[in-house]
């Protein structure tokens, strides 16, 4: 589960760098957390 953290939240922090923004700005960070719990929730579904 936490390699599923890991994966999410660092493809949820790429995504404002794909539209041109910033990855340390507010929208990385949300983003980031977004994929965070994303990665969770389907490493858990896959464990599971």
């Amino acid at each position: 589960m936490w390699i599923g953290f890991f994966v999410g939240s660092a493809a949820g922090n790429m995504l404002p760098v794909l539209w041109g923004g910033d990855a340390i700005s507010v929208s990385g960070f949300l983003l980031s957390m977004i994929g965070g719990i994303a990665g969770i929730c389907l490493a858990y579904r896959w464990v599971r």
